[in-house]
């Protein structure tokens, strides 16, 4: 029988239960020591599990983003229109000032 790889290892190690890899550690590396690896394991995968729980965008944290990207939306266009219209008034007073000015070079 060919020797399993250590991608195997990991494989059967994380389908195996606390009892079981603690058992089979036991016998090849003593009690103390099988019960210390198991715990440490233990303790890294919770550690794990809680940092990817945090990481990890839910249904409902997608749809909060959605609502705020809709809101976003509003405001840019919100923002754009009001531009529009100050760059509408600005040209407005560049016109009448420069009509001015040729009214008043004009006349002369």
């Amino acid at each position: 029988m060919n020797k399993p790889t250590f991608t195997e290892i990991i494989i059967m190690v994380i389908n195996m239960s606390d009892i079981q890899l603690f058992q089979i550690l036991k016998q090849k590396m003593g009690e103390q020591e099988a019960e210390a690896l198991v715990t440490f394991v233990d303790h890294k995968i919770k550690d794990n599990n809680e940092t990817n729980l945090n990481v990890i965008a839910t249904k409902g944290d997608i749809a909060e983003l959605k609502v705020e990207m809709s809101n976003l939306e509003v405001k840019i266009a919100d923002s754009k229109a009001e531009m529009i219209k100050w760059m509408f008034i600005f040209w407005i007073g560049q016109v009448a000032v420069t009509v001015g000015f040729l009214v008043v070079y004009l006349k002369k």
